[in-house]
């Protein structure tokens, strides 16, 4: 679609990937992108709306120069990034256009929903400075104990190597999903069972701080 013939190459090694592994090894790795919930995912500051959904994409398509979102008031962008289960992430690929609109930091958050840019100000799970990557090859390994509960993944885009707007073609996620889990019903029993003479007792409190 692009014109780059390496975009489509299912297991054809051709000296790029600087990882141990083959590129088709890698694409199986790099689906968790089918584990977003996309209707949700929100893009602040894309100059287009719904254009921060069409980078997360599969892998034999990270190289498409025709899917992209751009930046829109200024270089910062700001991925609001929901699963529909819990993910352990454990690597990170960005890739732009080899020029100043490529990404130059990324800080990463987990689970802050409908996250905004005044909640950047906080300290972010882990940040990387990015270099360019227009080929897709680098990966940013993440803090897996910090990140192996992560049913939101926020992902903000600080600064670019010196533009008024930035542009990513893709983003890709790697690591493990499992399923949500059903405990709350049960939990809800508590309440329901409770014997009206025991109101002093407001010490117990079910267990649900399973989410982190």
């Amino acid at each position: 679609m692009s014109g780059h013939g390496h975009g489509h190459g299912h297991g054809h090694g051709h000296g790029c990937c600087e990882c141990e592994h083959e590129p088709a090894e890698r694409g199986v790795e790099y689906e968790l992108y089918k584990r977003i919930d996309i209707e949700k995912l929100q893009c602040l500051n894309e100059s287009r709306d719904g254009d921060g959904k069409l980078v997360f994409k599969p892998w034999d398509q990270r190289t498409d120069r025709t899917k992209f979102v751009e930046s829109d008031a200024d270089e910062e962008l700001l991925f609001n990034i929901p699963f529909t289960g819990s993910v352990k992430l454990k690597g990170i690929i960005i890739a732009g256009e080899d020029d100043e609109s490529h990404p130059a930091e990324m800080r990463l958050y987990k689970n802050i929903p409908q996250m905004s840019f005044d909640d950047t100000s906080r300290e972010p799970e882990q940040a990387f400075r990015l270099n360019r990557d227009p080929h897709a090859e680098l990966e940013y390994p993440t803090k897996i104990a910090r990140f192996s509960n992560v049913e939101h993944l926020s992902i903000h885009i600080s600064r670019n190597f010196g533009t008024e707007s930035t542009r990513v073609y893709y983003i890709g996620l790697r690591g493990e999903y499992a399923e949500p889990h059903r405990h709350e019903v049960t939990i809800c029993n508590y309440e329901a069972a409770a014997n009206p003479a025991d109101h002093q007792v407001k010490s117990i409190t079910p267990q649900t701080h399973f989410i982190s």
